[in-house]
């Protein structure tokens, strides 16, 4: 069974593991989250964010974040970062639905939504969410909000 939390005191139980696949894998966002919780300089806390957990069966599967698009972009934006799903957990629909549930939040708020999808599967991922490549922006993809594409 799939259960997803909402997270605001602590980083869930499983995630050192979770982290270190991540690490394994070459990917450092896990780390970064962990410092950044540690040390307060990003909590999720502010307007607008959130940071999920994924459970699959009770263990942690899957994390993902939503803060302020920290770079400067055309009108108010929410990006989706800090996102990882482990590798037994992956082509189940728990990162689609990860995902769906940031997306559903940061659609309610902005109307440009964008992420970093540094490597391969990442950007695949997340076109096949809906996103587009915009390699002119401090970012890989954007998602906007139906009705609203090429206004800026």
């Amino acid at each position: 069974m799939l259960q997803l939390a909402r997270l605001s005191d602590e980083l869930p139980t499983g995630f050192a593991a979770l982290r270190c696949e991540a690490d394994a894998d070459g990917y450092r966002h896990m780390a970064r989250l962990a410092q950044d919780w540690e040390s307060g300089a990003e909590r999720f806390d502010r307007p607008g964010e959130a940071l999920l957990a994924a459970f699959l069966d009770g263990e942690l599967a899957g994390i993902g974040g939503m803060t302020q698009e920290p770079l400067p972009a055309p009108e108010p934006a929410l990006r989706i970062r800090r996102f990882y799903v482990k590798q037994g957990a992956r082509r189940q629909g728990l990162g689609r639905t990860l995902a769906n549930a940031l997306l559903q939040e940061a659609l309610d708020q902005v109307a440009l939504v964008t992420v970093h999808a540094a490597r391969p599967p990442a950007p695949a991922f997340w076109e096949a969410l809906g996103f587009s490549p915009t390699p002119d922006h401090g970012w890989s993809h954007e998602l906007r909000r139906p009705g609203m594409a090429g206004r800026r």
